[in-house]
């Protein structure tokens, strides 16, 4: 809390330097949708444009990566380096509601996502996706950016492709599910001062 007991904005601002990319991400939990990435893979940067808008974060990412070997090393570098961002913008998890979950339909796609910002990273991912690329994405990639954010932003982490016929309704659900549900679970409870936790802590 600040002097007037207005909430501490929570944001992050992290560098990952690899010899594979150079990543620079700029967050705020409570935004306004606001998105301004550049990784140069079309279709990623429209999904993490989705994924601002969806969550209500205030995102900008700009990734300079080995693109002339595929997307691996930028895909997941991202998702790295964004889920340290929202773990140092969560900081103690004090007051925050922890548990979501959200189904996305996108036409004839349907992706569901389950969270606990537990602060024990695991993942479960069923279902797969029904063409092999979208655009310059692999679309598996998707699987590893949920996989890789999880884990880096200390969540627990259940997502599913229900149903579908096209890969890009596909991923994009997925993107949108993930933004909707972290944006409720990260959510301030205004009856909680403390962690949501018989622990005391997350």
């Amino acid at each position: 809390m600040t002097d007037d007991d207005t909430p501490a904005p929570r944001t992050a601002s992290v560098l990952r330097e690899t010899a594979e990319t150079e990543i620079e991400v700029d967050l705020t939990v409570d935004g306004d949708g606001d998105a301004d990435v550049s990784t140069g893979i079309g279709f990623f940067d429209h999904m993490l444009d989705s994924f601002a808008r969806h969550g209500l974060f205030d995102l900008r990412v700009e990734c300079d990566g080995d693109l002339e070997i595929d997307d691996h090393h930028t895909v997941e570098d991202v998702a790295i380096t964004l889920g340290d961002a929202f773990d140092e913008a969560l900081d103690d998890r004090v007051g925050v509601r922890r548990f979501a979950d959200r189904r996305v339909p996108l036409d004839e796609a349907v992706a569901s996502v389950v969270v606990d910002l537990s602060g024990r990273p695991h993942v479960e991912f069923r279902g797969e996706f029904s063409q092999p690329t979208v655009g310059e994405l692999t679309s598996d990639m998707a699987r590893h950016f949920a996989r890789s954010l999880a884990t880096n932003a200390r969540v627990t982490l259940h997502a599913e492709i229900e149903r579908g016929e096209n890969a890009h309704h596909e991923v994009e659900a997925l993107f949108k599910a993930l933004a909707r549900t972290l944006d409720d679970a990260t959510r301030r409870d205004p009856r909680r001062s403390n962690a949501p936790s018989t622990k005391g802590t997350l």
